[in-house]
């Protein structure tokens, strides 16, 4: 580039000397020829210093853009080490996840108690039933369907039943009509009750007196005389306690007591609060339960009992508990009575019944895994317990149990 400009220069030169013999161009007589090259000569004077600057310019910044990459090269060295460390890091580790083993599997109990109730899937487990008992209109009076969709769902392990945005239907009764009992074995009002429409029975006493219902004189003696060597009476029942080191009975939880008899003696005989889990099968056990003046649990058999740990001075397992459950459903109810149960406190198995031939190797077993010391433990043939002679193989079984004061 140089070269080209210096040629340049000396062409020019040369012909601005030959064209000055007519004179210099600062006299006045130049032509328009002589006008144009001393242009060129000033122009291409003006690129050489121009190019000139330039070049030294560069010159002197090519240290420091020298340096500037040099320091850039060091940042990418570094940066790509980095890179490099964070690569050779997630190789490791997806190298000892293919290698490690896979995750252990689900708990063995886990699975089983899944399969008896299943864990948080036992309202969507029935979708059919649960979207009809979800299907209404929102901050306006409730379905009635307690009995049609309720019910169901209770029994096929779907509780506690999904919340509602609406008004739950009740007994329309004044006042003057509805006046609760303070005596817990007082006739019921059937004005407690809101009786369903194409129910058979409106009243208390049109249901049969062995369901419980006519608390003033079948249930007013329940718990009090003992008719055989399978019952036992409230004040036998707080006697053994005390004899047993086990204490008052203060509070207590009867599993399907279903009118709450039990709650209302001992509250009579001892003033003692005892929980009753009760379901309305095909009779309003909840409202009569708390007409009573008890507390009713509406809960089923496949709930976790909901009470604390260590809380309950006796819990009672009612004629709703028996064989009928399944073996490992049962062992579970069990030790979640072993739960509630503070130590020192009393198991009570109430008329169970079960095959002769079951007793020993399954549900006697089953009670004695819990180690428990033994009060009480009666077994007679059920029949004949029952006041007749079917010749069927069953049997009751009725046992008072303590839990241990203190775990080995």
């Amino acid at each position: 580039m140089p070269a080209t400009r210096k040629a340049v220069v000396v062409t020019a030169a040369s012909t601005g000397t030959a064209v000055g013999g007519a004179g210099w161009p600062c006299s006045g007589g130049l032509n328009l020829g002589v006008k144009l090259n001393v242009l060129l000569l000033l122009s291409v004077v003006a690129t050489n210093l121009v190019s000139l600057y330039h070049l030294s310019l560069r010159a002197a910044t090519v240290p420091q853009l020298l340096q500037q990459q040099q320091g850039g090269d060091q940042e990418e060295l570094v940066l790509i080490r980095q890179l490099d460390a964070i690569r050779a890091g997630v190789s490791q580790l997806n190298h000892l996840r293919s290698s490690s083993p896979p995750p252990p599997p689900p708990p063995p109990e886990l699975l089983l108690y899944s399969r008896l109730a299943p864990v948080a899937s036992a309202c969507s487990a029935h979708p059919d039933l649960l979207h009809r008992y979800m299907s209404y209109t929102p901050f306006a009076p409730c379905p009635d369907d307690a009995l049609s969709l309720a019910e169901p769902l209770l029994l096929r392990g779907c509780h506690p039943l999904p919340r509602r945005r609406c008004f739950s239907p009740t007994a329309a009764s004044s006042a003057s009509k509805l006046l609760l009992p303070t005596d817990p074995f007082s006739p019921l009002p059937d004005a407690a009750v809101r009786w369903p429409k194409d129910g058979k029975c409106r009243s208390f006493s049109c249901l049969p007196p062995s369901l419980g219902f006519d608390v003033a004189r079948t249930e007013a003696a329940r718990f009090l005389r003992a008719r055989g060597p399978l019952d036992l009476t409230a004040p036998q029942l707080l006697r053994l306690a005390s004899l047993s080191r086990a204490g008052p009975i203060r509070l207590g939880l009867d599993v399907g007591g279903g009118t709450g008899t039990l709650a209302a003696r001992l509250k009579k005989l001892a003033n003692a609060t005892v929980l009753t889990t009760t379901m309305n099968l095909g009779a309003p056990y909840s409202e009569a339960a708390a007409a009573r003046g008890v507390v009713p649990l509406h809960a089923p058999l496949q709930q976790r009992f909901p009470v604390g740990d260590g809380t309950m001075d006796v819990v009672r397992a009612g004629h709703a508990v028996n064989r009928w459950i399944p073996e490992a459903a049962l062992e579970f109810l069990w030790y979640d009575a072993d739960r509630a149960l503070r130590p020192g406190g009393l198991l009570w198995v109430d008329h169970f019944w079960c095959r002769r031939s079951d007793l020993e190797g399954v549900y006697a077993a089953m009670l004695r895994r819990l180690g428990y010391k033994t009060i009480k433990w009666a077994v007679a043939d059920k029949s004949v317990a029952a006041g007749g002679n079917s010749g069927k193989d069953e049997v009751y079984l009725t046992a008072l149990l303590q839990k241990p004061f203190s775990q080995a």
